[in-house]
């Protein structure tokens, strides 16, 4: 009975040794044909820790025939590290043919921080072309004002090579965009007037080239051209004459506080009248009381009384007559102008 049990588990272990040498035979027989063999315990290895045997065998292959052997090791490292080990491998490749230094540390590592390393590699070989703005975020131009008010229209091209050693912890497209807008915006600010930036576009070249846009970035500028360059509207002319609405808004308002504060006065002034008025009338009111009492003390005499309601009934006459040829005069002035 045992020495059936002995030859079934010899069976069960042939079997499992027959399938791993079907499984991975390919594999090394076409590793060992390409002068990068790699054994079979490391092939059944990388399987057991749930590597990809054929990714790691095909870019060890890829880097041993372009003269750049490299230990599995490294790159079952890079390949539980969640990095794309076929893509690193390329890269190392590309720079190589390039004559561009490239270390597979420094490759891993910029794979690691999510850029494409084969792309930067290739953006090394051959510059790339930047639009500024980008018009895949909705753009189309940069708009700028001048000194004398006129908006200009700015179209850009940037053309950037990548900088491999800057590439971790560089800064991306994005912030070459950035950086160029706010130096054309600038260099238009600062003109005197939009002629000048018309006459000379490359001037906003120069100055944007001046301030050495590409520090800190993981590209290097080569070239910034301007592709094109449309007048807008006159910024400075309507700022004004909306300033110039506003202050006519400010002094109506003002005006309209005046005229109020005067109706307020002039109602003031009527009440104030007609106070007094009544206050006169009071007074003459106590007149008659007054003579009847000066009758009384002998302070008054009959003639006394006689010429002062004289004297009362010349000055009405006097005032009626003299109302009357005021309104004489108004009604010849009415009719054909001023009585001579």
């Amino acid at each position: 009975m045992e020495i059936i049990i002995l030859y079934v588990i010899l069976g069960i272990v042939a079997l499992g040794l027959l399938i791993l040498f079907i499984k991975f035979f390919g594999l090394w027989f076409r590793a060992l044909l390409s002068g990068a063999p790699v054994g079979p315990a490391k092939l059944i290895g990388m399987w057991l820790r749930k590597v990809s045997p054929g990714v790691i065998v095909d870019s060890r292959i890829m880097l041993t025939k372009a003269g750049l052997p490299l230990d599995t090791d490294l790159l079952e490292t890079h390949y539980l590290a969640r990095g794309n080990v076929l893509r690193v491998c390329q890269a190392l490749v590309a720079a190589n043919k390039a004559n561009i230094p490239l270390t597979f540390q420094r490759a891993a590592a910029i794979d690691l921080a999510g850029r494409d390393v084969l792309d930067a590699v290739k953006t090394s070989v051959n510059p790339k072309v930047i639009d500024c703005p980008d018009p895949g975020r909705g753009k189309t131009a940069i708009d700028a004002v001048a000194k004398d008010g006129i908006q200009l229209k700015v179209k850009a091209r940037v053309t950037v090579r990548a900088n491999i050693e800057r590439l971790v912890g560089g800064a991306t497209e994005e912030t070459i965009i950035a950086r160029v807008g706010e130096g054309i915006v600038t260099t238009i600010g600062s003109s005197e007037t939009y002629k000048s930036v018309l006459e000379n576009p490359d001037l906003i070249s120069k100055r944007v080239l001046e301030k050495g846009l590409d520090a800190g970035t993981a590209f290097e500028i080569l070239s910034i051209d301007i592709a094109d360059v449309d007048v807008g509207d006159n910024v400075g002319a309507k700022l004004q004459a909306d300033q110039a609405e506003a202050d006519k808004r400010r002094f109506q308002a003002e005006a309209e506080k005046r005229r109020a504060a005067a109706l307020a006065r002039e109602q003031e002034m009527i009440a104030l009248v007609q106070e007094n008025r009544a206050k006169v009338v009071l007074a003459e009111a106590q007149i008659p009381e007054a003579i009847a009492d000066a009758f009384r003390k002998g302070n008054l005499g009959i003639m006394d009384y006689y010429r002062l309601k004289n004297l009362q009934a010349d000055t009405e006459m006097r005032k009626s007559i003299g109302e009357e040829t005021s309104k004489e005069k108004d009604k010849g002035e009415k009719r054909g102008g001023p009585q001579s």
